[in-house]
């Protein structure tokens, strides 16, 4: 283990009530994750996988169980408070990206900093460029979304996630929109940050071949944890993207 826990999730439940039913999406999940660990979660849909992010996410909280975010139980807080905590200590990656479409990379980097009052416009310019140049695209700060390739998106939304320093890196199947050499070149990014920089990472996946990027895989299957393996021959995602066949140019 690397250091100390981020996350502690004890017998977490989350249950909805839909119409005369109560659908449990979560019954009774618990696992730690330590700083500097990355970790894939996996499952199929319906396993509960998103309301799992959701409430690691701060998004949403469970409805019994207890969730330990950085030492802060999360369970307890107001939604204002909860948003404070979103902010300062998660960084968020989306399959989505989203981007804002009409605003440079730079500015959409810069985002999350306007929350923080303490910034000066020229710290917050010279954070965002710092986290533009560990995605490496500093070279493409004054680009709008619609001028950038799909990998290049997602690393504007990667450096967004960097930009405010959080203990965490949350990624929500964040190479799904990607063909596989840039899935690759993705996840030897987030293999980067993981590695060289200690970053903590946690990310949501339903394809084995992104979790074997990872060094341990917790598997959900209806809404409990049926799987949870350190794993010991982590593939390097630097290699498989050099030993993937050469790109067709057409």
């Amino acid at each position: 283990m690397s250091g100390s826990k981020i996350l502690e999730l004890q017998q977490i439940r989350r249950e909805f009530v839909m119409g005369t039913e109560i659908v449990r999406a979560l019954k009774g999940v618990s696992f730690d994750v330590f700083s500097g660990e990355f970790v894939t979660i996996m499952g199929s849909s319906g396993s509960g996988k998103t309301t799992l992010l959701n409430i690691l996410g701060c998004l949403d909280k469970p409805t019994g169980g207890d969730y330990l975010l950085d030492g802060v139980n999360v369970s307890q807080l107001s939604r204002n408070e909860l948003a404070r905590l979103r902010n300062h200590k998660i960084g968020f990656v989306f399959q989505a990206y989203n981007l804002l479409p009409r605003t440079s990379a730079l500015e959409n980097v810069e985002l999350p900093l306007f929350y923080n009052p303490e910034l000066t416009t020229r710290e917050r310019r010279e954070r965002a460029m710092g986290a533009l140049a560990s995605v490496k695209l500093v070279d493409r700060e004054d680009h709008t979304p619609s001028q950038l390739s799909g990998g290049q998106q997602q690393r504007v939304a990667i450096a967004r996630a960097l930009v405010n320093q959080p203990v965490m890196i949350l990624a929500d199947e964040a190479t799904g929109n990607l063909d596989t050499r840039t899935s690759y070149e993705i996840m030897a990014l987030m293999q980067e940050l993981n590695q060289q920089e200690g970053k903590t990472i946690i990310f949501v996946t339903h394809e084995p071949d992104i979790a074997a990027f990872s060094s341990r895989t917790v598997t959900l299957r209806d809404g409990k944890v049926v799987k949870d393996s350190k794993n010991e021959n982590v593939r390097s995602a630097k290699e498989a993207l050099a030993a993937l066949p050469p790109a067709d140019d057409y």
